[in-house]
C-alpha cells in the first residue's frame, strides 16, 4: 500500500508538472510543491480505502493552494520566506513567530516554531505554522521539518 501512494503523488506530480507549460514557472512548481506536499499529509489520515482517498484529496487542496501562492510569489519573495523559515526554524522558540516583508511586492509572511521533539533516531524536528499574505489576502499552512545531518532544516510535512 505505501508503494501505491508514492506512485499515486508521482502520478499527480508528473501531471501537474505537465500543466507547467501553460501557467508560469512559479505557479507550476508551487502546484507541485503543493501537491506533494498535500499528498503526504493526506497519507497519514485513515487507513484503507480512506487513506486512499485522503491522499487524493490532499494532493488536489495541496495543488491549488500552491499553485495559488506560486503565482504571485516572486524570486525574492521566496528567499525571503525561506530565510525567515530557516531562522525561526534554527534560533526562535516555540511560540515566537517571525516575519518577512518584501517592499517591492508587498507580499508578506510569518513563521512560528509550535512545537520541538526529538525522534527514536536522535533527529531534531520541529512543528510550525506558516502565513503568506499576497494581495492583502493570507492563506495559512501548518508543516514539520527536521534538522538534517548538514544542520540544515528540510520540511518533512
Amino acid at each position: 500500500m505505501h508503494k501505491f501512494k508514492l506512485a499515486m503523488l508521482g502520478v499527480a506530480a508528473l501531471a501537474l508538472a505537465g500543466c507547467s507549460e501553460t501557467m508560469g514557472q512559479k505557479e507550476g512548481l508551487g502546484t507541485l510543491l503543493g501537491a506533494v506536499a498535500g499528498g503526504v499529509v493526506g497519507s497519514q489520515v485513515g487507513d484503507g480505502r480512506g487513506q486512499l482517498i485522503a491522499t487524493g484529496v490532499g494532493t488536489l487542496i495541496g495543488a491549488a493552494i500552491g499553485g495559488g501562492i506560486g503565482r504571485s510569489l516572486d524570486r525574492a519573495d521566496e528567499l525571503a520566506m525561506q530565510h525567515a523559515t530557516q531562522d525561526s526554524l534554527e534560533t526562535a522558540p516555540v511560540g515566537t513567530t517571525n516575519t518577512w516583508h518584501n517592499p517591492d511586492s508587498g507580499n508578506s509572511g510569518t513563521v512560528t516554531p509550535t512545537n520541538t521533539y526529538q525522534q527514536n533516531d536522535g533527529t531534531y524536528c520541529r512543528e510550525f505554522q506558516q502565513t503568506v499574505t499576497v494581495g492583502g489576502e493570507t492563506q495559512d499552512a501548518y508543516g514539520t521539518a527536521c534538522r538534517q545531518p548538514d544542520g540544515s532544516w528540510q520540511i518533512v510535512s
